[in-house]
């Protein structure tokens, strides 16, 4: 089945996950325990971040889970803090982070435009961090839908964001590629009935991708190629 539309995530497929998320999860737990490095560590440690370390385990919220989940997990320990500020301390850091681009964004989304795909971006990170993110970069104006957890369309591993896309650009479900680093993406993208693409800029590793993808890749990079041989 020939592929007309792409939906990619954006953190660990877009941008690098380590390499972005590293900054964000240091500068946010510092700012949220107003500069005590031993609160902030243990406000890291909450979310599955080590300060020192500047990196995150396995199983960290913050590698697939919305930013209102994350809010969740720290929000026990911030009493003070309602949580409604305490998201927007988490949406204000995260649209700061930034961006370290998988590869080279610009040349990569010029040429499956090119091509004639439709694309779009399914995130579980807010609305406007997104657009602040892609903004960052000079690649906003290449997609044709961006979804984030708040845009009325539910979150990932659900297939709402991946449904409103194909519908939004009028393609059916399985001449669409769901392209992404996490489970998370990959259910969503089965679920939608999609072809699922898993890339290895995440936190993943392969062996725990590869039952819930079509092919896996080393990056967004691989994609043309990819395409061409299907």
């Amino acid at each position: 089945m020939p592929i007309d539309a792409i939906l990619f995530d954006k953190d660990g497929t877009l941008f690098d996950f380590a390499d972005t998320w590293g900054a964000f999860g240091r500068n946010m737990v510092l700012r949220l325990a107003q500069g005590d490095h031993g609160r902030a560590a243990q406000l890291g440690r909450a979310i599955g971040f080590d300060l020192e370390q500047v990196s995150y385990a396995k199983d960290s919220v913050v590698i697939a889970g919305t930013i209102d989940e994350i809010a969740e997990v720290l929000a026990p320990h911030l009493p003070n803090l309602p949580l409604s500020d305490l998201i927007d301390v988490l949406n204000v850091e995260s649209a700061s982070a930034p961006q370290a681009q998988a590869v080279p964004l610009v040349p990569f989304f010029n040429d499956l435009r090119q091509a004639g795909l439709k694309l779009g971006v399914a995130t579980n990170d807010g609305e406007m961090p997104a657009l602040r993110h892609l903004e960052s970069v000079g690649i906003r104006d290449f997609f044709d839908f961006v979804a984030g957890y708040d845009s009325g369309h539910g979150f990932k591993p659900g297939p709402g964001q991946l449904l409103a896309f194909s519908a939004h650009v009028d393609v059916t479900p399985e001449r669409v590629a769901m392209v992404g680093d996490s489970l998370h993406d990959l259910q969503a993208g089965r679920a939608a009935g999609m072809t699922t693409v898993a890339v290895l800029t995440g936190m993943a590793p392969a062996e725990v991708l590869a039952p819930w993808a079509d092919v896996v890749l080393p990056d967004i990079g691989h994609i043309p190629d990819w395409l061409a041989r299907i």
